[in-house]
Parts: structure tokens; C-alpha cells; sequence
């Protein structure tokens, strides 16, 4: 096979989307394509101009979405000299949601990753639009994401019948399944309904007949009503909304940002629904985050007013959110989701925002309802009873024969280990900022001095000459053992060990030493998941306020390719270079306390990768550590980064 120029592709248009659907949306089944063009009438409903969407699933298999917003712009694209409505179906980097200066066209809308209906256009053998603007109906027609029939008049209207209709023929090639979930299409619309009160949404099955139709107008109170068995709820709801405004100001937020919630506590267990810009985020994220702090504070701040907690019992967020049944609607100006079908947001500030929302409303409800705030943290006590028991049994089969412990760990309180987690940190600097940034309830610190010995070649009976060593083996709880040994665990002293390095190579190196020692003295370790590798951020983004509506902020990137990606955002939604202020951290000593704890430590705004491997790959991950890690190697090492120099990481 020849590897020529001729040899590299580039794909353009929607070619990337037919190459990798995956990467763009849910494969399963065509819901989620379909759901992107519902949430482009949600965001008109969101931002005032849509009272009615109507859904039909037809009998061909396709489904139509009808509303009656604005309509998408008609007119010749000033940038790309084609009409905007083949710009917003056919370029996966268009939109109106990207402009926000001055408002925009939509101040809050459901992320901006800049894919949206031309995904849904390039995986469907036909897609129609039709637009009712300016008194007259337009109509345009594409097939696998090509324009098939140019952009048409086709009639007229009255000046205010305004509206889009876009009806798709999703491809079934790019699915497992062809067929629309029509359970997961119906939970989705009703949502729509419960969180825009006074938005009807509508359902019609052409094969069955079936017409369903809601609109809420007491909101998500009656929709958490219909979810909750009457003889399992153990407190009133707890509902309210709190947005920025100038009636209630926040500087480190924009104008209407914040949220809405309805929230109630039950005997037989929690869970609940959140919502970013009335788009589902099935796997939570920090707007979840946010909730569960807020009314865990409230709680505490509670139960210690009216002295409810036992002798020795200290309560925990899990110990409030573990009882809650919730409904949550944030709106954030400019959220980050993980992947493309933003099922988890990322947002760091959405923590802040959400707590800081719920928390001063949650208190005034608590203190004029003494008597539900009682019951709540009755069942909250209960739950930190449990646990501490628990914890208690798992101490009294640790505590026999253990060393004492290394002088420089900052040890954590609790006893349960499911929780504990151990930060090895790279610097004594760095260990000084992690000790004021962790968690003093379930974040142990273990300052690192310098960098540890290569062990791959290291006998186990040898280890313990090295201090630093000594002290890892020590603090964990667990001796050193083989891949085929059956070690104690008995004593483990931690669910989570994370290598916290500094974001350089010289980080990278570290932590690679500190794999190579898991790997090859305390493999079960790794195979348990017990291991992690913490990852702070290498470059932070400080974006000056744009006005009163946009306040400054802070974004962090972990490497060169996600901060390209940031500053490319910023530009689209043209934020000006001056305004701009871009930072490389030089360590983890560098970070203050705080910026290490929202970046690397908080468990709901970090991000950590666990280390894992397979036991059907073993040898040639052993084979891979040897050619790295071997004494006698070199000339191995040489050669494979010749072969692989594309793969490796340096300081040139």
C-alpha cells in the first residue's frame, strides 16, 4: 500500500458527520437528530416567540416539527452568499445561537458546539423546510444534507402568521434501530411543557391516531406531583426560581442566568431530572452539582440551628441528596456540555450559579416550614447513621497491625474508604495549595518530594529503602504484591488514589513513574480501580466583562488543542482580542487554593481519568513498560520513537 499525498483525505461539509456519526449524536436510534430540531423551536419558545410546538410522527417514518416562532432568516447570508437557511441545515459551524453581543438572537439557547440541524440534515435520505416570514411561505428541500430544491416561494400568508416546519426522513443505514422511541420522543415533549409555562406542545401519531397534548401551568410543581407516590412523600415540595436581574444583581453573572427547581424528600430513595435551556442532560453535571451543594448547606446550617445532629454524626452532602426527588431547570448563557449530545454539563461556573440560586430561598423555606425541615433532616440523619456505621466496621477490620503513618499526610476524617481518596502531589509547594483546597472530609494529601524511583526493575523486598515509596505504601494500606499474588486488601485505606501532577512534561514523567510502580508492585490496585490520574489544567483564559449583560470569566484548558478550541469559541462569539487574556501555569504550586480545587480537586468540577487494563492485553502492556521503563532498553526506546515520533511528548 502506497502512502502518498494522494493518500490524505480531507473531508468537508457534512462529509465528517456521514464518516463518524457517533462523534455527533446517538446512534441508537434517530430520537436524539429529531430532538435537535425540537430544541431549535424550544430556544424560540425560550426566548419569547413561540406559544405552540407540534410534533407528528407520520406514518412513513418521518416526523415533522411545526412552531410558530419567527421563522428562520430567509435572505442571502452577508459571509457565505447562499440563502441562511441552507447555511443553518447544511454548516456544522452555523447558527444564531453563537452571536450574543447586544442580546443576539437568542441570549440563552441549548449550548454551542455548532452542530445541531445539519447533523440531523446530513443523516437523513430527506429533509424539508418550510418557513412562514415576512408574509410569505418559503420552502427548501435537501437529501442526504444536499440541497435537492432551492429556496422557493411557494404561497403567501398574513404578515403576523409566522413559523418553521421541518419535516425529516432520518437515514436508518446510520442507526441500529430506524424507528423514533416514541417514549423517549413523548417524555421529552412533555418536558418542553413543564418547563416553559404556557408553551403547549403536541404529539401526533399518524399510524395509532393518538393526540397528546400538554401545557402545565403550574410547571414543574404539578409534574413532580404526578412522579411522587403519595405514600412515599415525606416532605412538602420545595419550589421557587431565582434568576439575575437588576432587582437581584450578581457581578459574576450575566443578566438572567440562575434557575428554577421543585424538590421534595422521600423514604424510598432519589433521583430526578435536570435541564440546561430546557435541553435534558440525562447524565447531571455541574448545574446538578450546584443543587446538591446548595440545599446540603441549607441542611447542615439547619439541623446545627436546632442542635438535630447526634453526638459524633457529621452530616454529608450524599446524606441530604440521597432522599431528594428534583427537577432542575438552569439557564446558563454560555454552556459547555460533554460531547455532542449534551447529556452532562460541564460548566464550572454553573456550580456557583445553581448553589447560589437555591441556597438563600431554600433557607427562608426551611425556617418558615421548622416542621418539614425536620422531617428532612430526620431522613438525612438516618442516612449519616448508616454510614457511619458502616464505616465503623470497615475501620474495626483495618485497624490491627497498621504502621504508623507517614508525618508529612494530611489525613482525612472519614472512615468510610468507599469515599476516601488519597492526592499523591507532585512539590511540597503543590501539596501546601492541595492541603487548603481538598475536602478535610474525604480528601487525604500526600506531598511527593521530587521523582520517585523507576521500580520496574526494583525487587519488592527492596522497595521500602526508598522513602518516598515507603510513605505511598504506608499511607494506602496495602503491601506490595505480583500480578498473580492474592494481596491483603483488607487494610486499603482508600477508594480513590489520584496522581496529581503538574500538566508539563516533566508532570507527565512523574506520573508515569508513579504508574510504573502500580503497575508493577501494587497491580491489583489498578485492576480493582482504585487508581486515577488527576488532570489540571495547563493554560487558563480570562475573559474581560463585554458589557453589562456578559460578566468576565475564567476558562481553563487542559492542553494546546482543547485551549485552540476555547479561543476559537471566544472569537465566533466575537469577543475581542484585548478582552482576551491567555495564562500557561507553570505547576500546580502555582495555582491558589482555590483554582486547584475548582480545576483539578472538587469532584464535581474536576476531571479524572481512571487507570485500567485488561487482563486479556497484559502482555503487551507489560512488553510496552519494559521497552519504556527497562535499564537496558535504550536502544528499543530509541527506535520506537523514530517509528512513533508523532506520539511522543517533549520540551524542545
Amino acid at each position: 500500500m502506497t502512502y502518498s499525498e494522494e493518500s490524505i483525505r480531507v473531508l468537508k461539509g457534512l462529509e465528517p458527520v456521514k464518516e463518524r456519526p457517533g462523534m455527533y449524536t446517538r446512534t441508537v436510534d434517530p430520537t436524539h437528530i429529531v430532538q435537535e430540531v425540537i430544541d431549535n423551536a424550544v430556544d424560540e419558545a425560550l426566548a419569547g416567540f413561540t406559544s405552540l410546538i407540534a410534533v407528528t410522527v407520520h406514518a412513513d417514518g418521518s416526523v415533522s416539527v411545526e412552531d410558530n416562532g419567527r421563522g428562520i432568516p430567509v435572505g442571502i447570508h452577508p459571509v457565505e452568499k447562499v440563502s441562511t437557511i441552507e447555511v443553518v441545515f447544511t454548516r456544522l459551524h452555523a447558527g444564531g445561537k453563537f452571536n450574543k453581543k447586544d442580546g443576539g438572537a437568542y441570549s440563552f439557547s441549548g449550548g454551542l458546539h455548532g452542530v445541531g440541524v445539519s447533523v440531523t440534515n446530513a443523516l437523513s435520505t430527506r429533509l424539508e423546510v418550510e418557513v412562514k416570514r415576512d408574509g410569505k411561505r418559503h420552502r427548501m428541500a435537501f437529501a442526504g444534507g444536499d440541497v435537492v430544491e432551492p429556496l422557493q416561494v411557494v404561497g403567501e400568508v398574513g404578515r403576523k402568521n409566522t413559523g418553521t416546519l421541518v419535516r425529516v426522513w432520518p437515514d436508518g443505514r446510520y442507526f441500529d434501530s430506524p424507528k423514533i422511541s416514541l417514549s423517549e420522543l413523548e417524555r421529552l415533549l412533555r418536558s418542553k411543557a413543564v418547563l416553559l409555562q404556557g408553551l403547549t406542545v403536541r404529539l401526533v401519531n399518524e399510524t395509532s391516531g393518538d393526540v397528546r397534548e400538554w401545557k402545565y401551568d403550574e410547571g414543574m410543581v404539578s409534574y413532580l406531583k404526578e412522579s411522587l407516590q403519595e405514600d412515599e412523600q415525606e416532605s412538602a415540595i420545595f419550589a421557587g426560581q431565582r434568576y439575575v436581574s437588576e432587582v437581584s444583581p450578581n457581578s459574576a453573572f450575566a443578566d438572567g442566568e440562575g434557575a428554577a427547581w421543585a424538590v421534595a424528600w422521600v423514604e424510598s430513595g432519589g433521583g430526578g431530572e435536570s435541564y440546561v435551556n430546557l435541553i435534558p442532560t440525562a447524565l447531571g453535571g455541574t448545574h446538578e452539582a450546584g443543587l446538591r451543594a446548595g440545599m446540603f448547606e441549607s441542611v447542615r446550617d439547619f439541623c446545627s440551628h436546632h442542635a438535630l445532629l447526634p453526638r459524633g454524626i457529621t452530616l454529608q452532602a450524599e446524606d441530604v441528596w440521597g432522599r431528594c426527588r428534583y427537577i432542575l431547570s438552569a439557564r446558563v448563557l454560555d454552556p459547555q456540555f460533554q460531547g455532542q449530545t449534551k447529556d452532562k454539563l460541564t460548566s464550572r461556573d454553573s456550580m456557583r450559579l445553581v448553589s447560589s440560586s437555591v441556597k438563600d430561598p431554600f433557607d427562608i423555606w426551611l425556617n418558615a416550614h421548622p416542621e418539614e425541615g425536620k422531617r428532612i433532616a430526620e431522613l438525612a440523619i438516618k442516612q449519616a447513621l448508616a454510614r457511619s456505621r458502616a464505616g465503623k466496621v470497615i475501620e474495626k477490620r483495618k485497624s490491627s497491625g497498621v504502621a504508623v503513618l507517614p508525618g508529612k499526610l494530611t489525613e482525612c476524617e472519614s472512615t468510610d474508604i468507599t469515599r476516601n481518596e488519597l492526592f499523591l502531589v507532585e512539590g511540597d509547594s503543590a501539596g501546601g495549595s492541595a492541603k487548603q483546597a481538598r475536602d478535610k472530609e474525604n480528601q487525604a494529601i500526600l506531598p511527593l518530594r521530587g521523582k520517585v524511583l523507576n521500580t520496574w526493575e526494583v525487587d519488592k523486598s527492596e522497595l521500602f529503602g526508598n522513602n518516598e515509596i515507603h510513605d505511598i505504601a504506608v499511607a494506602i494500606g496495602v503491601d506490595p504484591h505480583g500480578m498473580n499474588d492474592t494481596p491483603d486488601l483488607s487494610g486499603l485505606r482508600y477508594g480513590r488514589i489520584c496522581i496529581m501532577a503538574d500538566a508539563d512534561i516533566d508532570g507527565a514523567h512523574i506520573r508515569t513513574l508513579l504508574l510504573t510502580l502500580f503497575f508493577r508492585h501494587f497491580p491489583r490496585l489498578i485492576e480493582g480501580g482504585n487508581i486515577y490520574i488527576a488532570q489540571p489544567p495547563l493554560y487558563k483564559i480570562e475573559v474581560a466583562a463585554q458589557g453589562k449583560g456578559r460578566p468576565g470569566r475564567k476558562l481553563y484548558a487542559l492542553d494546546e488543542i482543547e485551549r485552540d478550541a476555547m479561543l476559537e469559541r471566544l472569537r465566533a462569539d466575537n469577543i475581542r482580542e484585548s478582552s482576551i487574556t491567555l495564562g500557561r501555569f507553570k505547576g500546580l504550586g502555582e495555582m491558589n487554593p482555590e483554582q486547584l480545587k475548582e480545576t483539578t480537586m472538587h469532584p464535581d468540577t474536576r476531571r479524572l481519568m481512571p487507570v485500567r487494563f485488561e487482563r486479556s492485553s497484559l502482555d503487551e502492556v507489560q512488553r510496552m513498560f519494559t521497552m519504556l521503563m527497562g535499564k537496558s532498553e535504550a536502544e528499543a526506546r530509541r527506535g520506537w520513537m523514530e517509528e512513533k515520533g508523532d506520539l511522543v511528548e517533549g520540551d524542545i
